[in-house]
């Protein structure tokens, strides 16, 4: 088992609170052991189940991560697919076990709200390990964050209510943009 690290207020590089581009400081935010981003989609890629059934997923994630720890640091859901960046316990490295866990659960509690025999999931996650650069971890942060802009779901991070920069933002980690979340 891990435990989680313990986190600090975060400010730009001009000192003062900043916005979620400015906001540079989240190594207090990584746990021991090895981090990863991840891309899972669903096969159906104007299908919008992922956000329709929401708690579904949240619970399956939940699920998992009971009976196999792992730390999410950073993660969104859009329509179709998902980003996270997990942090695995120190020599675990079986991630593909665990979004599969997920997939699985997470397919069954949609069972009924989907075409029977249709697949849901694309059949492969992409995946790439962070890099212990600070800069390398930061930077994927910030897509996962900005995801739902760069599809034109929102016009600011904090408008998208299916993310972790709620949870950055309340920590202090980065600043809030101003507009109503």
């Amino acid at each position: 088992m891990f435990s989680r690290p313990l986190l600090r207020q975060s400010i730009s590089a001009s000192g003062t609170p900043g916005t979620l581009a400015g906001m540079r400081n989240y190594r207090h935010n990584r746990v021991p052991g090895r981090s990863y981003f991840f891309t899972v989609r669903l096969a159906d890629p104007h299908s919008t189940l992922l956000t329709e059934h929401i708690a579904a997923f949240g619970a399956a994630l939940r699920r998992v991560r009971f009976t196999q720890p792992f730390h999410i640091d950073a993660w969104v859901v859009l329509h179709d697919h998902a980003h996270a960046i997990w942090t695995l316990p120190p020599g675990d490295h079986d991630y593909g076990g665990r979004w599969r866990a997920v997939k699985i659960a997470f397919s069954r509690s949609v069972r009924a709200s989907r075409p029977p025999g249709a697949p849901l999931w694309q059949r492969h996650i992409q995946q790439r390990p962070i890099s212990d650069d600070d800069d390398d971890y930061r930077r994927m942060v910030d897509y996962v964050h900005a995801n739902p802009v760069s599809h034109g779901m929102c016009l600011h991070p904090a408008e998208w209510p299916w993310s972790s920069v709620h949870r950055f933002m309340a920590e202090g980690w980065i600043a809030s943009s101003g507009r109503p979340c």
